[in-house]
């Protein structure tokens, strides 16, 4: 009779535990990305690994292919988070919005677009872009003003010594480059790979290099959601901390592998030489606090191509407090 009591106990006792684990429910986040890009490698790891699942976090991935198209996801309720450039949050803040945009975690910390020509020159100088056609980027993001500065450092007006084109849509860029006129051009990756495999063009220099650390890409949400719902940001920061820390110890490879699943188009051995470039110039931020250094270079890089309509304080903008807690986790 102790047995079959005990028997019985046991059989409660799992029953209890299974249905306590059926009922946990996932945290839906709908998380809008500005484009799809080996740049935000972290983020498809802390997916692909289950870092967010673990978390008890279930992400619905968008991509917005534009930074003003993810900030409107953000302000439409369309997304509770958004992965765009910093610069995004300082324009939101001069409109004077009612619920402020919050930069709360890093996720990449250099440039991430690399000079591609249509020529191979294995001895680039930057004075070679002068007196030639340039396709930029959108005019106020961050890929637009890190080239500017980079030419400008390099002792270059971009108005003056080369002819910048600048009215090409985001998405639209690549081929544009492949079907003008146009000698160079600013590209992320695994594009700029692609067309070095292909034939179609030659990366001659890293902007990601030439411009030096800065908060490029961010989570942000709104300030509301931050008050409301602290405990889910501390739980999508605690999965990007430990993707971040994952890609750090990871070789490029083993990472091509982990993200392909987001690029099917593109081999495993081009994947992984686009993963070792952003690697190679310490593009993944490997902890997500944004840093007030780093912020303060930003505003310089927007203040040189005139794009920044006034100083950004950085504790009015961005809150390191969950980033910072759960590195100390």
């Amino acid at each position: 009779m102790k047995k079959m009591m005990l028997c019985i106990t046991v059989l409660l006792l799992a029953t209890i535990f299974t249905a306590c684990n059926t009922t946990t429910k996932q945290k839906e986040i709908t998380l809008s990305e500005v484009t799809r890009s080996v740049f935000y490698a972290p983020q498809y790891a802390a997916i692909e690994l289950g870092y967010f699942e673990e978390e008890g976090i279930d992400i619905e991935l968008q991509t917005a292919w534009g930074g003003d198209k993810a900030m409107t996801a953000l302000l439409s309720n369309k997304a509770d988070i958004a992965l765009v450039g910093a610069e995004t949050s300082i324009y939101v803040k001069h409109q004077n919005p009612n619920d402020p945009i919050i930069n709360f975690a890093q996720l990449t910390q250099t440039d991430g677009t690399f000079l591609v020509a249509k020529e191979p020159n294995e001895n680039f100088q930057w004075n070679d872009v002068k007196e030639t056609n340039f396709l930029g980027q959108r005019v106020g993001g961050m890929p637009q003003m890190v080239g500017e500065y980079v030419l400008k450092q390099n002792g270059i007006d971009p108005h003056e010594d080369l002819e910048l084109e600048q009215n090409i849509d985001f998405a639209n860029i690549p081929s544009a480059f492949l079907t003008t006129d146009a000698q160079y051009v600013q590209l992320f990756e695994p594009t700029a790979s692609t067309f070095e495999m292909e034939g179609k063009g030659h990366v001659v220099a890293s902007f990601g290099e030439h411009s030096g650390k800065l908060p490029y890409t961010v989570f942000m949400t709104k300030t509301s959601t931050m008050q409301e719902d602290e405990e889910m940001i501390e739980q999508f920061t605690k999965a990007i901390y430990k993707a971040q820390q994952w890609i750090d110890k990871t070789d490029s490879e083993e990472i091509a592998k982990i993200i392909q699943p987001y690029f099917e188009d593109t081999e495993l051995e081009l994947l992984t030489a686009s993963v070792e470039r952003y690697k190679q110039q310490e593009s993944f931020a490997t902890s997500p606090i944004l840093s007030e250094d780093g912020w303060n270079h930003l505003q310089t890089i927007m203040e040189e191509a005139g794009e920044l309509p006034a100083h950004a304080p950085y504790n009015e903008l961005v809150d390191t407090s969950i980033a910072k807690k759960v590195m100390q986790q």
